[in-house]
């Protein structure tokens, strides 16, 4: 690790500016109030400062705007209503129950509307602490502290990003850079000797959900707001150059896709790979330096040294080659030769980027018509979603339910038995409690741990340093490091929220610290368990009932890449928006159910039908989107392209076969989700794999004529080299007929044992 880089990229990440700008927005109406003898003002302030965070994460900054005014008023409601109604147990019990269901509801409309939800449910729970009778004024003021609060926060964020506008759209956009560099260096371990393909694969396929998640962040920064695309400014229009660069950059990466094992086969003897891996690791490395200058707003300091290790491997591959080729290693040859122009062309590509990061308007190219319809979705705000959700098939509804039954639970036991703060076991089941099993054991787990060790940092803080001063110093950076994390490593996050939570406890009542510091770790002990017991037991949503639709999706987005893709070599002509969109809803896909498979492995084993198969199912299919990836960067090399009219049945065929997928696949998980599936259609699905239309018959034929043709050019140049004639016209065809044609060999393939697959599943 080099932890250099790490610390760079930590300091000029948008997630520490964000802690930065949360501990000031938290910590100043306090120190304002303390400051005029109104403690408690402040502090209430802050309260609805920090609801407000909750709704301020990435984003467009008018959805932010508009979600922080929306969960400004939906405060100040929860607020009025839990303090007229806090004093009357019964009432307070009623509240509880429809809040917690009412509010996880909305979360049908995105996470942005569910972090309002999850606002308002926190002052509820904050305004219970305080349950004597208090006069109507009172419950006013403290609902209008709470939007005062909520305001100045607001105004706080603002006003910082129009100060500096570009900020978080650059900072977001070295993320997405950094996690494409991370990608690419697991893919230098297939080049090292004797790899693990499963493992790697595994992780290719988690970062490239990782790379899913921020690619489309940046695409909501970028187009939902329009300011930058439509910015007459160099910087908005570079900015929107990278980001369209860095997306290519990604599939050039995907598309060095080649028989690894046989490449393995050739050179495990040489030590050619380990020079490929060794550049790769270079490429890694500089891609992972650019994302951090362009987050810092800096030049990136180009250098040449992939340059010259690019040339150093051209001269290794050519001795190599001039050396040992021969007739039996020719192929071998072919696919190396491939991969190096795979990495000449990232190289290139990475340069232009570094480029780019000075923003000089010279280096920036004109940027072509951008579909923004297609490029982001759209969450439209309709009553009629809601009520559709309302009901027992909806994971949203289930999840409602949860909330409000634990929470419920966990009333009535802050009712019976004497705890102090015993609002901490709402809170606790609130912030652990979430839609999928999973994530919700998960949060347990980060949260019982975190609240553990926080308090042991406290009670280590608090029992060694004495000097007031040192302690209040020491609180901020735990505030501004808690918050640098929060949305990125829970566990860190309450490891250092709880000492610094604890700390100003203390500072509040330095006399009865020890005693917050048990209620914590009791009341948080107890919310964990109850959230634990309704995770398990309350209307639980387990992921493989609805693991067959993620499927649908993926094999249906990966067929339509492929025919995009495919259509150039049988000379069809493909819009570049169509190709691209195509390409975008198949990564997607993939993502979407590598990260549905990785939360299913998380639950119990009883609940993981199929899990092998189906994870066996996604590696296949990233292989897929991999090879179509490979088989475009073929037609985008400005060579020209190999278009043979044999190559149509051979299409055909694949889409053919990956439409019988899709149907049988369909049946499949209709006869699952049957209570009693009629024995003909179990027999009319298990038959169905060996049924044979004639569009894959015309593929076989197809494919079989492509192989006869390849393998005739192959023999032929194999006598050239036999004969010592290193040059030809049939040297410079061979290389990309037979790459061309090895890429559909290798899609067919993987099309047939799709469907193969689907025909073992019980």
């Amino acid at each position: 690790m080099d932890y250099r880089a790490t610390y760079k990229s930590f300091i000029n990440s948008y997630y520490l500016s964000e802690g930065i700008r949360i501990t000031v927005g938290l910590t100043l109406p306090a120190i304002i109030g303390t400051y005029l003898h109104h403690e408690a003002v402040g502090i209430t302030m802050s309260l609805g400062a920090s609801c407000v965070i909750m709704v301020d994460n990435a984003g467009p900054i008018h959805h932010r705007r508009n979600a922080m005014i929306i969960c400004i008023l939906v405060i100040f409601i929860s607020a009025l209503l839990t303090g007229f109604i806090a004093p009357f147990t019964i009432g307070t019990g009623i509240l509880v129950a429809a809040f917690c269901f009412l509010f996880p509801m909305i979360g049908v409309y995105g996470v942005r509307a569910g972090s309002i939800g999850l606002a308002a449910l926190f002052i509820m729970v904050l305004n219970l602490a305080e349950r004597t009778q208090l006069h109507s004024l009172h419950v006013l003021l403290n609902a209008a502290y709470i939007v005062c609060g909520g305001v100045w926060y607001m105004v706080l964020s603002l006003s910082l990003y129009s100060f500096r506008p570009f900020r978080l759209t650059q900072q977001v956009l070295g993320d997405c850079i950094q996690s494409t560099a991370g990608y690419l260096l697991w893919r230098t371990a297939l080049y090292a000797k004797n790899p693990d393909f499963d493992n790697i694969y595994s992780h290719l396929l988690d970062r490239q959900v990782e790379i899913h998640e921020k690619q489309n962040l940046v695409r909501e920064l970028l187009f939902k707001s329009r300011d930058i695309v439509k910015e007459s400014t160099n910087t908005g229009r570079v900015i929107l150059l990278i980001f369209l660069d860095i997306i290519d950059l990604f599939e050039r990466v995907m598309s060095s896709q080649q028989d690894y094992k046989l490449l393995h086969q050739y050179f495990d003897q040489t030590d050619i790979l380990e020079k490929f891996r060794d550049l790769l690791l270079v490429i890694s490395e500089e891609l992972n330096n650019t994302g951090i200058a362009i987050k810092s707003g800096k030049p990136y300091a180009i250098n040449d040294r992939m340059e010259i290790m690019l040339r150093e491997l051209k001269k290794d591959f050519e001795a190599l080659r001039d050396e040992q080729r021969n007739a039996s290693n020719v192929e071998g040859f072919i696919a190396l030769r491939n991969v190096l122009d795979s990495l000449e062309d990232i190289i290139s590509r990475l340069h232009t980027i570094q480029q780019y990061s000075s923003y000089d308007l010279k280096a920036s190219r004109e940027i072509g018509a951008v579909d923004y319809e297609r490029v982001v979705t759209h969450q439209d705000i309709d009553l009629k979603l809601l009520i559709e959700n309302l009901n027992w098939k909806s994971n949203t509804f289930r999840h409602a339910v949860r909330v409000s039954a634990a929470t419920t639970v966990g009333y009535i036991v802050a009712q019976f038995f004497p705890l102090g703060h015993s609002y901490w076991i709402l809170l606790t089941i609130i912030v652990i409690l979430k839609p999928t099993y999973g994530l919700t054991q998960k949060r347990n787990y980060d949260r019982l741990l975190g609240t553990i060790v926080g308090a042991a940092i406290a009670a280590f803080i608090l029992y060694f340093i004495k000097d007031r001063h040192v302690i209040i110093v020491l609180m901020v950076i735990l505030m501004v490091l808690a918050y640098s994390f929060m949305r990125t490593k829970y566990l860190v996050f309450v490891m250092l929220m709880t000492p610094y939570i604890l700390i100003l406890f203390y500072l509040l009542n330095p006399l009865h610290y020890a005693a917050v510091i048990g209620d914590r770790l009791l009341d948080t002990a107890i919310g964990s368990g109850i959230a634990f017991l309704a995770n398990l037991f309350i209307a639980p949503a387990w992921v493989k009932e609805q693991f067959g639709s993620y499927l649908l999706q993926m094999i249906e987005a990966n067929k339509n890449y492929f025919r995009e893709v495919s259509a150039a070599f049988v000379g069809e002509e493909v819009e570049a928006s169509q190709y691209k969109y195509a390409r975008k809803l198949a990564y997607v896909a993939l993502a979407n159910v590598t990260d549905a498979l990785n939360r299913m492995l998380s639950e119990p084993k009883r609940k993981q039908k199929n899990a092998t198969d189906f994870n066996q199912f996604v590696v296949l299919n990233y292989m897929l989107a991999s090879h179509t990836a490979t088989l475009a960067s073929y037609s985008s090399r400005g060579k020209p392209v190999p278009s043979d009219p044999g190559y149509k049945p051979v299409i055909e065929g694949v889409l053919s076969i990956l439409s019988k997928t899709y149907t049988t696949l369909q049946q499949k998980t209709y006869d699952e989700k049957s209570e009693a599936p009629s024995k003909q259609s179990i027999s009319q699905t298990a038959a169905e794999p060996s049924l044979k239309f004639p569009e894959e018959i015309s593929s076989k034929e197809g494919l079989r004529k492509m192989n006869e043709q390849v393998t005739a050019m192959v023999m032929k140049r194999k006598a050239e080299l036999e004969q010592g004639i290193l040059e030809s016209p049939t040297r410079r065809r061979l290389t990309l007929v037979k790459s061309v044609n090895d890429q559909f060999n290798f899609i067919t393939k993987i099309a047939e044992d799709l469907l193969k697959l689907i025909g073992k599943w019980q």
